[in-house]
């Protein structure tokens, strides 16, 4: 478990993961003006990961002018990683910039990065942050799954099924967000190469690329959890 962050974000997208690029069985047509507009923001996650202590995910969605920029970070007392990744919205379809990611154990680590050539559909952030708006708005079920293609953090391409499903949730006010109610949206993602392993990720349906919680299960048991303990609305303002 020595890249705990790109693990979890492989198999999120997000993965959490998610490098996605999404090409959709449906055929229904989304209209742009279904999509909600980004909005920077700060979010703050607890990651449980099985066998290993718990750490705290910073996760900001920002703008720099002509495009975003989506990064994640975590660090523990053995461990770190960071992953981002700059995209464009050219008539609200992403398009992937640049890509990069690292990790470190016990001080011994790698990094990898992604050219705009080396991304032939989305990487791993812009994924996350396009699944989260698209997510309902395409007749995606568990008996009819949608079909994602992607890359991952060293640029291959993997393929994975999804569905979706609508719940009313009460977030609390002490993570920084209202506590009315809203219709979350539940995302379950399955591998089709292994599909003994299951990825279901929570969207707030007004933040995009915002994480409500994220559980991964290998074989019926839960190997990753990860929850949204804070949340900063200004966080993600470019200074």
């Amino acid at each position: 478990m020595v890249n705990v962050l790109a693990r979890l974000l492989g198999r999120a997208l997000a993965g959490l993961g998610l490098s996605f690029a999404v090409w959709y069985s449906s055929d229904t047509a989304l209209a742009a003006e279904t999509f909600k507009d980004p909005q920077p923001f700060e979010a703050q996650y607890r990651l449980e990961v099985r066998g290993w202590p718990g750490a705290t995910v910073t996760h900001r969605l920002s703008n720099e002018g002509n495009h975003w920029l989506s990064d994640m970070r975590f660090s523990v007392t053995v461990a770190r990683g960071q992953e981002f990744s700059r995209f464009s919205l050219n008539d609200n379809d992403p398009h992937a910039l640049l890509y990069s990611s690292s990790y470190s154990l016990l001080g011994v680590g790698d990094s990898y990065q992604l050219g705009e050539r080396d991304i032939p559909n989305l990487d791993r952030q812009t994924a996350l942050f396009d699944l989260s708006r698209r997510a309902g708005h395409e007749n995606c079920t568990e008996s009819a799954p949608c079909d994602i293609e992607f890359v991952d953090h060293k640029g291959r391409d993997e393929h994975f099924q999804y569905y979706v499903e609508k719940q009313r949730v009460a977030e609390p006010g002490s993570i920084g967000m209202p506590g009315d109610e809203f219709e979350a949206l539940n995302v379950s993602l399955i591998d089709v190469e292994k599909p003994d392993r299951l990825l279901q990720i929570r969207f707030h349906p007004d933040w995009p690329g915002l994480i409500l919680s994220v559980v991964y299960q290998k074989e019926g048991s839960r190997e990753t959890q990860l929850t949204l303990t804070n949340f900063n609305p200004n966080g993600g303002a470019t200074p």
